[in-house]
């Protein structure tokens, strides 16, 4: 009888300890709804991102540039030429060059006392003169300091000679800037500064002339007022320009 207790006893605390670890260990899932269940989260989820997509970056589409229509200069009318500065277009006309007919613009450069060609389907080399607004922006540059470079000289001139040539004010106005040593001009600078400034300033001086509608001497004052050049002030400083007046003035004429 005892034989028989003790193993009832033990079964009893078998049963309930299989009861135990059943509540605490949750039934595994079969793999058929848990791969359900993946599918429709991922789902959920997809749906999700495609709208936060939509809303936050919706599709933009390219708008092609409309091609600019290019401008046809008439006589009379002033230009840039990159090489040559500021020029007047004083005609068209046709020229033959290898048995084809080219027509060609006729541009007098007032500095170099010269009339050079230009064939019209390359007038893209070519830039009208600059607003007001922007030679205004000229001044502001010009008043500004100078930007020192330590590099080699023939470099830095390289690079002047490029903005020279460039065409473009903003360069122009750099340049003039850059090489601009004030009152002592003649004294501080070698002959290829010296060069390259009046190169840069004679150029940017003929545009401001012609938009602003000034003499000569006004627009040298309002570049010289903006460099802080006094002309009168250099040539009294200057003793061998002094020299120079006075073997003018007592220079004799010759007599019949």
């Amino acid at each position: 009888m005892k034989k028989k207790k003790t193993k009832k006893v033990k079964k009893i605390a078998k049963k309930i300890k299989n009861k135990i670890v059943k509540k605490r260990i949750p039934k595994k899932q079969s793999k058929k709804k848990l791969t359900k269940n993946n599918i429709k989260i991922e789902k959920k989820i997809d749906n999700l991102r495609i709208q936060k997509n939509n809303e936050q970056k919706p599709e933009i589409k390219k708008i092609k540039k409309q091609e600019t229509a290019k401008k046809e200069y008439k006589p009379k009318d002033y230009i840039v030429y990159p090489k040559h500065g500021v020029g007047q277009i004083q005609s068209t006309s046709t020229k033959t060059i290898g048995e084809i007919e080219v027509q060609c613009y006729d541009i007098k450069f007032e500095k170099d006392k010269a009339i050079g060609l230009l064939p019209i389907n390359k007038q893209h080399h070519l830039r009208p003169l600059s607003t007001v607004n922007q030679l205004n922006k000229c001044i502001t540059i010009l008043k500004s300091r100078p930007k020192i470079k330590r590099s080699m000289w023939s470099r830095r001139a390289q690079e002047y000679e490029q903005k020279i040539t460039s065409g473009r004010v903003y360069d122009l106005a750099e340049v003039v800037r850059d090489l601009n040593k004030g009152d002592d001009l003649m004294v501080d600078q070698s002959y290829s500064e010296r060069q390259l400034f009046e190169k840069a300033y004679e150029r940017i001086l003929s545009e401001f002339k012609i938009v602003m509608n000034l003499s000569l001497e006004e627009t040298q004052k309002k570049l010289d007022k903006a460099l802080k050049r006094n002309l009168e002030v250099r040539q009294i400083s200057n003793p061998e320009i002094k020299k120079k007046e006075t073997i003018e003035t007592e220079t004799p004429r010759p007599t019949e």
